[in-house]
C-alpha cells in the first residue's frame, strides 16, 4: 500500500511540474512580448498547481521551488513595467483580479515587494496589507509555503529598513511587528498540521512537520538580522512576544525547536541580559519537551561566550547568571517528576561546565552543583543505567580537567558523595581517572587528611566494596588497576618526617584491607615509600620514640614489619623475603643491629617454611647471601649465626650445580673488602673446597646417569673464585692450589667421557688468557702469577 501511495504521489508531482512548465512556457512568451494581461493569466494558472492537497510537504516543496523560480522572472517583469511608466499601484490592484485566492496572493506578494522598493507607499502599510491578506489561506501546508514566500521576498526590504531607519524607531518597530505577526501565523499553521488526517498517521505527520520547521524558524533568523533590533527592543518586544507564542502553542515539537532557534540565532549578550525571562518560560513548556537539551545548549553558548570574551565576566556576576540557571534547572527537574535520572544529570553536567568556565574560582558553586546532583540521586539504588553513569563520570571528571589538581577536588565535600552512587565497575573507572590525573599533573598529596580523603574516593580499587569480589574481573585489568594504585603511593610525600609518617600510617590502614589479591601490588610501594623516609632520618638515634618526635627509624621499621607480615597471609613468600632483606639493609645503615637481625630472622623463617620451589630457593639464597655480605653492623656472634645458616641452606639445595654455586658464593661472606671488613682466609678456602667436592659429585652423577661427564663449567667458575681471592691477598689461596685446579680442568676436558661444551671451553680459554695477561704485566702482579703454568 505504501509503495502504491508513493507511486501515486510521484505521478501527482510529475503532473504538477508539467502543469507549471506548460503555463510557464506561455507566461514567458507573454513576458517577452510585454503582454501584461496574458502574463498575469498564465502565471495565475501556473500558480494554481500549488493548490493541490495530494502531495506530502516534501514533494510539495519540490513543486513550490519550480513555481518560485518562475515567480522571480515575474518579479523582474513587474520591475521593468514600473520603469516603463506602469503604476505599481495599478499593478497591485490588477493582480487581485486573479480567480483563485492562492495564485492571487502569490502574485500580490510578488508585486508587493516591487511596491515597497518603489517607495510609492509606506513600507509598513504594504507589509501590513500583505500579512493580513495571507490569512485567507488556512490550509497548513499551502499557508506555510505562502507565508514563507512572503518572508523571503520581503527579507531584503526588512533588512534595508533596519539599516536606513536605525534611528527611526517607529519604522524598525513596524518591520519587527510584521515579522512577529508572520511568525505567529506560520507557527499556528505549523502546529495545526498535526490535526490533519487520521490518527494512525500521526507519526508520519510529525515527521513531515519536522521537515518544515525551518520555514517557521527563518522568521526568527530575520529578526536577529534587523540592525534596529537592539537589546532593549529584544528584551521588551521580541523575546516576550516569541515566548508567548511558544508557550501558548502547547506543541512539543514547536516548543523544542523554537526554543532552540532563539538560543542559536540571537546574540549571546542578549541571552545573558534576558536570562530570567528566557528561563522563566522553561517550566511552562509541555512536560514531554526535551528541555534538558535546550538548557544545555544555552549554558554551552554562555560558557563559550565567557571563554571567548573574558571582559564580559563581570556581567555574568552582575546578572547572577549561576543562581538563575541553577534555580531554573531545579524548577525544571521538580516540574518533571518523571524525568529520567540521566536527563537530570546531563543538566547538572552542563551547569558544572558553565560554572567551571565562567566562575572557576568559585569552588562553592562547583560544590553546590555536585550537592544538587547528590540530592537528586539520594534514596535511589546505585545507578545501573550506562548513560547515567557515563554522565556522572563526565560530571566528576570536569573539575579534574579544569583544575588539573586532585587536591582542589578533595576540597569539594560533595565529590565523594556523588561517587558513592556509581556502580562498582564505574567507581573503579572513575578512581583510575583520578589516579591518571594525579600522575599526569605530577600532583603531590602532602597531608594525611588529603590522603584519607583521596583513598576514600578510590576505595573501589583499594578493597572489595559491598562484599563484591573481583573473581569476574579480567586479570590484565586488575593488574593495571593495582599497578596504578602502587604508582599513586609514590605521589604521596611531605618534607616533614612526622607528617610523612602519618601519611604512611593512613595508607597502611587502607591497603591492608585490600585482601590477598591486592597486597602483592600495593605493599612493595608502601614499603619503599617508608624506606625512603628511613633514609631521610638516617643517623637519628634509633631509641628515641617520644611524643615530640615520633618519626624515628625504629618506629618506621615496626610499621614495615607489620605490612610485610601481611604478605604472609597471601601467601607471597618470595616478595616478603625480598622486602625483609631490603629492610635489613636499611636497618644496617641506621646502626640498628637488633632490628636488622630480626629482619634476617624473618627472611630465614620464610625461606624454611614457605619457599618450596627449587628455583625460588636458588634465587632466595643468593639474595640472602648478597644482602648479608653488605651488612657491617653485626657482632661476631650474630654474623656467625647468620653466615652458618646461609652456608647450611646453600649446601641443601636440590640440584648439585645450584649447591655448588651457592656454596662458593658464601665464600664472600668471609672476605669483605671494607675498612673493618672480615678477612677469614681459612673459611673462604673451606667454602671453595666444599664447592669443588660438590662439583666433583655432580660430575660423577653425570657419569652414572648419562654415561659421560658433564661440562666443566662449575670447575671454571670455582677457578675464577680462586683467582679473585688470590688477587685480593688471601694467604690460603696458593699458586699450587690454582695450578692443581687448572690441571684438573684440563684432564677432565681431555677425558674420553667428557661432554663437549663450546661455552665452557671458551670460558676456560678466556680464564687462561687472563692469567697470561697478568703474568705479562710484570711488577708485583706479574711476580704473583709467575709460578702458575698455563
Amino acid at each position: 500500500m505504501l509503495d502504491a501511495g508513493a507511486e501515486d504521489e510521484e505521478k501527482w508531482l510529475a503532473e504538477g511540474i508539467a502543469g507549471i512548465q506548460h503555463n510557464a512556457f506561455f507566461m514567458h512568451r507573454a513576458l517577452d512580448s510585454n503582454n501584461l494581461k496574458d502574463a498575469l493569466k498564465f502565471s495565475a494558472q501556473m500558480l494554481s498547481e500549488l493548490r493541490t492537497s495530494r502531495l506530502s510537504p516534501h514533494k510539495y516543496y519540490e513543486l513550490y521551488m519550480r513555481a518560485f523560480d518562475e515567480l522571480r522572472k515575474v518579479e523582474m517583469f513587474f520591475k521593468e513595467e514600473t520603469k516603463r511608466g506602469c503604476s505599481v499601484i495599478d499593478l497591485y490592484e490588477l493582480v487581485q483580479h486573479a480567480g483563485n485566492i492562492l495564485p492571487r496572493l502569490y502574485l500580490l506578494c510578488t508585486v508587493g515587494s516591487v511596491y515597497i522598493k518603489s517607495k510609492e507607499a509606506p513600507s509598513k502599510d504594504v507589509l501590513k496589507d500583505l500579512v493580513e491578506m495571507c490569512r485567507g489561506i488556512q490550509h497548513p501546508v499551502r499557508g506555510l509555503f505562502l507565508r514563507s514566500y512572503l518572508s523571503q521576498i520581503s527579507r531584503d526590504q526588512l533588512l534595508e529598513i533596519g539599516l536606513q531607519d536605525e534611528g527611526d524607531a517607529e519604522n524598525v518597530n513596524d518591520a519587527v511587528e510584521f515579522v512577529l505577526q508572520n511568525f505567529t501565523e506560520m507557527n499556528k499553521l505549523w502546529v495545526r498540521m498535526q490535526h490533519q488526517g487520521p490518527a494512525r498517521e500521526r507519526e508520519k505527520r510529525e515527521k513531515e512537520r519536522s521537515e518544515l520547521r525551518d520555514l517557521v524558524g527563518k522568521n526568527l533568523h530575520v529578526l536577529s538580522q534587523i540592525d534596529g533590533v537592539d537589546l532593549d527592543m529584544y528584551k521588551d518586544i521580541v523575546l516576550p512576544r516569541v515566548l508567548e507564542q511558544i508557550v501558548n502553542c502547547k506543541d512539543e515539537l514547536a516548543q523544542y525547536y523554537l526554543m532552540d532557534c532563539i538560543i542559536q540565532v540571537f546574540p549571546d549578550e542578549y541571552h545573558l541580559q534576558t536570562l530570567e525571562t528566557l528561563l522563566g518560560a522553561c517550566p511552562q513548556l509541555q512536560p514531554t519537551v526535551d528541555i534538558k537539551t535546550v538548557l544545555s545548549q544555552l549554558m554551552d553558548r554562555l560558557s563559550n561566550y565567557a571563554a571567548s570574551s573574558p571582559e564580559v565576566l563581570p556581567e555574568f556576576l552582575q546578572v547572577e547568571a549561576f543562581a538563575k540557571l541553577s534555580n531554573a534547572i531545579g524548577k525544571v527537574i521538580e516540574a518533571n517528576a518523571d524525568m529520567p535520572v540521566v536527563g537530570a544529570i546531563t543538566l547538572y553536567v552542563s551547569l558544572l561546565t558553565f560554572t567551571l568556565r565562567v566562575h572557576p574560582d568559585r569552588l562553592d558553586y562547583v560544590d553546590q552543583v555536585l550537592g544538587a546532583c547528590v540530592r537528586k540521586l539520594s534514596g535511589k539504588a546505585k545507578l545501573e543505567d550506562s548513560r547515567a553513569t557515563k554522565q556522572i563520570v563526565a560530571l566528576l571528571s570536569a573539575p579534574l580537567e579544569k583544575y588539573n589538581d586532585i587536591v582542589t577536588a578533595l576540597n569539594l565535600s560533595n565529590y565523594p558523595r556523588v561517587m558513592d552512587h556509581l556502580d562498582n565497575a564505574t567507581n573503579k573507572v572513575m578512581a583510575v581517572v583520578i589516579i591518571q590525573s594525579i600522575m599526569k599533573n605530577a600532583t603531590c598529596i602532602s597531608t594525611s587528611d588529603k590522603v584519607e580523603a583521596l583513598f576514600e574516593l578510590i576505595k573501589g580499587l583499594i578493597k572489595d566494596v559491598d562484599g563484591s569480589a573481583d573473581d569476574e574481573l579480567d586479570e590484565e585489568d586488575f593488574k593495571e588497576e593495582q599497578n596504578s594504585v602502587a604508582r599513586l603511593i609514590h605521589m604521596l610525600y611531605n618534607d616533614d618526617p612526622e607528617e610523612m609518617l602519618q601519611i604512611i600510617c593512613t595508607v597502611r590502614k587502607h591497603i591492608l584491607l585490600g585482601g590477598p589479591k591486592r597486597l602483592p601490588f600495593t605493599v612493595p610501594s608502601l614499603a619503599f615509600s617508608a624506606l625512603k623516609l628511613v633514609r631521610r632520618l638516617q643517623g637519628q638515634d634509633g631509641d628515641v620514640a617520644s611524643e615530640e618526635e615520633p618519626a624515628t627509624p625504629k618506629k618506621i621499621f615496626q610499621i614495615l614489619h607489620q605490612i610485610i607480615e601481611a604478605l604472609s597471609s597471601v601467601p607471597s613468600p618470595e616478595l616478603a623475603l625480598r622486602l625483609y632483606l631490603q629492610c635489613a639493609e636499611a636497618a644496617n645503615d641506621c646502626d640498628l643491629e637488633p632490628v636488622a637481625y630480626e629482619f634476617f630472622t624473618q627472611a630465614f623463617i620464610l625461606y624454611e617454611e614457605e619457599v618450596a620451589d627449587s628455583k625460588a630457593q636458588v634465587t632466595a639464597i643468593h639474595l640472602i647471601i648478597g644482602t648479608l655480605q653488605r651488612m657491617n653492623i653485626f657482632g661476631v656472634e650474630n654474623r656467625d649465626t647468620l653466615t652458618h645458616k646461609a652456608t647450611g641452606y646453600s649446601a641443601k639445595l636440590l640440584k648439585k650445580p645450584d649447591q655448588c654455586r651457592a656454596v662458593y658464593a658464601c665464600s664472600h661472606l668471609f672476605w669483605v673488602e671494607d675498612q673493618d671488613g672480615i678477612k677469614d682466609g681459612e673459611r673462604v678456602l673451606l667454602c671453595l673446597k666444599r664447592a669443588l667436592r660438590i662439583a666433583n659429585a655432580a660430575q660423577q652423577m653425570a657419569n652414572v646417569t648419562r654415561g659421560s661427564s658433564g661440562p666443566v663449567t662449575l670447575f671454571v667458575e670455582i677457578l675464577n673464585k680462586y683467582l679473585y681471592f688470590f688477587e685480593k691477598g688471601n694467604p690460603q689461596i696458593t699458586t699450587a692450589a690454582i695450578q692443581g685446579l687448572i690441571e684438573l680442568i684440563t684432564t677432565e676436558m681431555q677425558s674420553e667421557n667428557a661432554t663437549t661444551d663450546p661455552a665452557a671451553d671458551a670460558f676456560f680459554a678466556s680464564t687462561l688468557r687472563y692469567i697470561q695477561l697478568q703474568k705479562e704485566k710484570g711488577g708485583t702482579i706479574g711476580e704473583k702469577y709467575e709460578p702458575i703454568k698455563v
